[in-house]
C-alpha cells in the first residue's frame, strides 16, 4: 500500500511539475514554441528530467525497501527485484517528450517571447551551463538534507489517518 501512495506522490509531483496537460490561454507576445523548445534544448531539459526521475525514483526506491523490511519482514529478495524492476519499467516509459510538448504552452502564458530570449541567453552562457549542470547534485544534496523531515511529516501524516480509521471502524 505504501509503495503505491509513494507511486502516486511521485507521478503526482512530476505531472505538477511537468505543466501536466492543460489548457491556458497564450499572450499575444508570447515566444513561439520553437522558440519555447529551443530554450528546452539549452537548458537539456530532457536531460534534466530523465535524471530528475532517476535520482526520485532511486530514492523511492531506498526509502520503499526501509518501510517494506518493517512491516513486511516476509519480504524476499526477490520481492524486492520485481519491485525495482516494476520502478525501471515505469521510467523506461515514462512520455518525457510527450510532457514536454505538455509545457510549451504553459511557458507560452508565463514568459514572453523576449523574456524566453533572454532565459535562452542565459542558460547558454557559462555560468548558464553550470548552474544546469550542478542542479543535479544540488537537488540531490537538498533531498537528502530535508528527508529526514520529510519522513517524519508523513510518517506522522500516514498514522494519523491510520488512526482516523481505526475510529470510524470501531
Amino acid at each position: 500500500m505504501r509503495l503505491k501512495l509513494w507511486l502516486w506522490a511521485c507521478f503526482l509531483a512530476l505531472s505538477v511539475c511537468a505543466g501536466a496537460q492543460t489548457t491556458v490561454s497564450i499572450a499575444p507576445d508570447a515566444a513561439s514554441k520553437e522558440d519555447v523548445k529551443k530554450l528546452f534544448d539549452v537548458m537539456t531539459s530532457r536531460d534534466q528530467m530523465a535524471q530528475l526521475l532517476q535520482q526520485l525514483f532511486a530514492q523511492m526506491r531506498s526509502l520503499n525497501r526501509e518501510q517494506l523490511k518493517k512491516k513486511r519482514p516476509d519480504l524476499t529478495d526477490a520481492d524486492l527485484a520485481r519491485m525495482d524492476r516494476e520502478s525501471e519499467d515505469l521510467i523506461k516509459h515514462f512520455l518525457l517528450e510527450e510532457m514536454l510538448n505538455d509545457m510549451i504552452p504553459v511557458y507560452q502564458k508565463h514568459f514572453t517571447k523576449s523574456e524566453i530570449d533572454a532565459l535562452t541567453g542565459f542558460y547558454s552562457s557559462p555560468v548558464g551551463q553550470k548552474f544546469l549542470h550542478e542542479m543535479p547534485a544540488v537537488t540531490a544534496e537538498t533531498m537528502r538534507a530535508i528527508y529526514p523531515r520529510l519522513e517524519a511529516e508523513v510518517d506522522a501524516a500516514l498514522k494519523r489517518a491510520e488512526q482516523r480509521t481505526d475510529v470510524t471502524q470501531k
